[in-house]
């Protein structure tokens, strides 16, 4: 998935920090919103089609076979997708193949490691790298046709109803500009991942 696009275009032998987050919390709200993304019919698996589905409306082809080969020695017997379970330990590995370190072990030593201001500063340079998604134009707001882009890429049926959107900015829009600023997008994530 998401390794699979980072394997097209990387090739050097440093880690990208787009690719692992390093506040786990945010990782795993990160993959659980990827899988929930790709689990279409919302059964709770993720079938290879269904990735593939998802890898192309993001403009990311892969060879289905390629595709096939990585993932289903991540698919429990008699599953018919990945589980969440099964996706987390598929990025693991990912991670561990393409970045050569061991995710878990890398956010034990981050969380060890790291002071406070180094971890602050990491998740603020996360935020900003997901705000930088959002904001095609790089004008530093994200505006409602373009969190419609970014909606309509992913599938999503919200992408199809301008009052949603809207409503979407609206509801994180303290300045009532009509856009959302990173000040603004970094309070709201900040509240997601309290409340989860």
């Amino acid at each position: 998935m998401e390794a699979a696009a980072a394997a097209a275009t990387f090739t050097g032998h440093k880690r990208s920090s787009s690719f692992s987050l390093r506040c786990p919390s945010l990782n795993f709200l990160r993959l659980r919103r990827i899988f929930d993304l790709f689990d279409k019919n919302g059964d709770g698996m993720i079938t290879i089609e269904e990735i593939s589905q998802a890898l192309s409306l993001l403009g990311l082809e892969a060879d289905f076979s390629d595709l096939e080969f990585t993932i289903k020695s991540h698919i429990k017997p008699g599953s018919s997708g990945l589980s969440f379970e099964d996706f987390v330990s598929l990025h693991q590995s990912l991670d561990s193949s393409f970045f050569g370190y061991d995710n878990i072990a890398s956010e034990e030593e981050a969380a060890n490691d790291i002071g406070d201001q180094a971890r602050m500063r990491q998740e603020e340079s996360d935020l900003s790298e997901a705000f930088k998604v959002f904001d095609e134009d790089g004008d530093g707001y994200i505006s409602a046709h373009e969190l419609q882009v970014v909606l309509r890429k992913l599938g999503l049926p919200e992408a199809k109803e301008i009052d949603r959107i809207h409503q979407m900015i609206t509801s994180v829009d303290r300045n009532q500009d009509g856009r959302v600023d990173f000040f603004e997008f970094k309070d709201m994530m900040r509240s997601v991942l309290v409340r989860s």
